[in-house]
Formats: structure tokens, sequence, C-alpha cells
């Protein structure tokens, strides 16, 4: 069973919100009136009849703060944890990254109906998404094919509406740590173009020794209100080239920013990769 932290969370802001307005609106009165009377009385239990239940004062203490992280959270952005070399060399396992919630317009926590209309993805935009076949499980990967673009991938080689995608050699990729497995691949410059003229410089990773890789369809079509995604490991990535395309209810945010790397194998922080931005 997969964790839900935007269930629990939304699910706490009810509960604590329904507990503190449902004692203020009609609970709060009546132990104030108690206590009025007790001290009229000249009883001594004035003060704990007034005094709170344990439960309502840390209701009152916890809404606005779980209000304000589940708004954040939902609206703003939201913190992800890389556990795979697919988008190597541009995320490396190990890095904790922002996704903007914001981009790509405001949706509703747990049902995801979006609300507010801000933009939309570009070709090139790293994007974390549920993933298709079990929206339980967050993917990250790079937009490749807009809606109504005509993709093909056939020997290692881009093409996007019949162009092929300038690449550039750039060495041989050594990888560290925790992504010492991609050590010698082939590490390219890859120039995405975008429908405003403007070009997403990016590296990408070929495997020399494994068979070129193709689309099962040699070329295929995104369909409307769906995107086709690819991680920048090229050899060593699930995405939209064998299980299709992502529909854009399942996207979840543009990601922006690495805030953290933590190098599980020499138990440290990598603190050059804090700070960097995602391109």
């Amino acid at each position: 069973m997969s964790f839900d932290l935007e269930f629990v969370l939304v699910v706490a802001v009810l509960v604590t919100g329904l507990v503190w307005l449902i004692d203020a609106r009609w609970v709060a009165p009546k132990r104030r009136k108690q206590a009025y009377g007790a001290d009229q009385e000249g009883g001594v239990e004035n003060v704990n009849a007034i005094r709170e239940p344990w439960y309502v004062e840390y209701s009152r203490s916890f809404f606005p703060v779980l209000l304000v992280v589940l708004i954040l959270r939902s609206f703003v952005a939201e913190p992800f944890r890389i556990p795979s070399g697919s988008m190597m060399p541009t995320l490396l396992v190990g890095d904790f990254i922002l996704v903007n919630k914001f981009d790509f317009g405001l949706r509703l926590p747990l049902i995801h109906t979006k609300i507010v209309p801000v933009g939309e993805p570009q070709r090139g935009d790293v994007v974390v998404f549920r993933y298709p076949e079990n929206p339980s499980i967050d993917y990250i990967k790079r937009i490749i094919g807009l809606p109504g673009d005509k993709i093909t991938y056939d020997g290692n080689k881009l093409y996007i509406n019949g162009k092929l995608v300038k690449t550039v050699p750039d060495g041989i990729y050594k990888g560290e740590g925790p992504n010492h497995l991609m050590g010698g691949a082939h590490k390219e410059i890859e120039y995405l173009p975008r429908r405003n003229g403007t070009v997403v410089k990016h590296e990408i990773l070929i495997l020399p020794q494994v068979p070129v890789s193709s689309l099962p369809d040699a070329t295929v079509t995104v369909p409307k209100g769906h995107y086709f995604v690819m991680g920048d490991n090229r050899d060593d990535s699930n995405d939209s080239r064998f299980w299709g395309f992502v529909p854009e209810n399942n996207l979840v945010g543009r990601a922006f920013l690495i805030w953290m790397n933590w190098d599980s194998q020499d138990n440290r922080v990598d603190f050059h990769r804090i700070g960097d931005m995602i391109h």
C-alpha cells in the first residue's frame, strides 16, 4: 500500500477544521455559560469549566498550519525525491527537487480537476506526472511531443514532425556513487525546438553497447490532451516509447530546482548540486 500524503493532509485539515468550528460555534458558548454560573454561585470549578478539551486545543493549533501546508503543496510547489537514473545526467539518484504546481494550472487536491487554467506544458519541460498504468506512482520525464506532434525515435535519433533533432557529442559520462552504473555512456547535447522558436539545450546519455532502440510503430502522433515523454537517459528509461502517452490530467507540475542531493552510498550531501536549476 502506498502512502498518500495528499489524502492524509486533506483529511487532517477537514477533521481539525470541523472540530474547531463545532466547538467555537456551539460547544464553547455552553462552557462559558457553565463557568459563569459556577462563578456566580461562588464555586471553584469555573476555571475547569471553561478550559478547552485537549482535542479542541490541538485542532485549533494545527488547523492553520495544516491548511497552509496543503495550499502550498497543492497550488505552489511540492518536493519530490529522484529514486532512479532515468533522467541522468540532468537529475541524479539522490536528488531532491521542487516541482512548480502553478505553471500548468491550479487543480483541486485529490480529484485533480483544473479550476484555474494558467499555462500549458512546453516541449522540453521536465515534468512530474502520475504514471498512466498506475496513477499512485509518480514519474519524472521530459516532454518531447505536444498534442498533434509526430514523433519518430529510430536508431537513437529523434525526429519531431519529420525534422531531425540536433545533437552534439559531449564526451564520456563519468558516474559516481549511486550513479556509477552509467559510467562510460556517451554524453550528448540535445537541442529540443519549441513552438515559439526557442530551443531547450540539455544533456542526454546513450549507451554504445546497447542495441539501437526505436518506437514499435516507427512514428506516432500525439493525441489531443496527451503528451509524449522520454527520459534523458535514453537507454535506461521506461517512458512513452513503451507504454504510450501521458494524459494532461495526470500532470503534477514542472520540475525547476534541486534543493538537496544525498549520496546514500557514501552517506554525504553533494553541496555542488544544491540550488541548481533544472533545464
